[in-house]
């Protein structure tokens, strides 16, 4: 069974990640828009955002988010990392995600 992580700062590759409930979304061209129930406040994401809101309807390690968007993107895989890991802070911070500890068992 997976723990939930207390302290987001550390995401790491092994955590789960996925979309939280109470939340409703929309594809808006190649962008997405996502309203939290709880507070009734609205984001927008870009469309690499949008696609990885896509991805995690369904849990996914972060590193599985991360080969995946190297396949479908050209893009270093430093940068790919300091800017998923950046995104996933602020969506969990603003929770819109969970973050669940992959390694416990």
């Amino acid at each position: 069974m997976a723990v939930a992580k207390t302290n987001q700062a550390n995401i790491s590759g092994d955590d789960l990640v996925v979309a939280a409930q109470n939340l409703v979304s929309a594809d808006l061209e190649r962008e997405a828009v996502i309203l939290n129930l709880k507070d009734g406040v609205y984001y927008g994401l870009d469309p690499i955002g949008a696609r990885i809101w896509h991805l995690i309807q369904q849990p996914l390690s972060v590193t599985e988010i991360i080969e995946t968007l190297l396949e479908e993107y050209e893009v270093d895989l430093q940068r790919l990392s300091y800017d998923l890991l950046g995104l996933l802070k602020e969506m969990a911070a603003k929770g819109l995600i969970q973050v669940r500890n992959g390694t416990a068992s």
